[in-house]
């Protein structure tokens, strides 16, 4: 499946890339399948997802709902960490 993944603020700057289009394995069918295959492509993605309850996912620019939101059908994924107010 291919697609494109947007990273965003410190995220970003963990991975040194600000978007990549990718072909997500067919097992890769939910956000949290997602998360299990970026912790395999290095110690970057790894260390953005310590924490992986607080970044936060829009799925063709729609906040997701849960990890097991599904990508079928998805072109664009955006990660970022969460936002603050003031």
């Amino acid at each position: 499946m291919n697609m494109k993944l947007v990273y965003f603020s410190w995220i970003r700057e963990r991975v040194g890339f600000s978007e990549e289009e990718v072909n997500l394995p067919s097992d890769v069918k939910t956000v949290a399948d997602l998360f299990d295959w970026l912790r395999g492509r290095g110690e970057e993605f790894e260390g953005f997802l310590q924490q992986p309850d607080i970044i936060r996912v829009a799925l063709d620019h729609v906040h997701a709902d849960g990890r097991e939101a599904s990508l079928s059908g998805i072109k664009e994924i955006a990660l970022f960490p969460p936002m603050t107010g003031g």
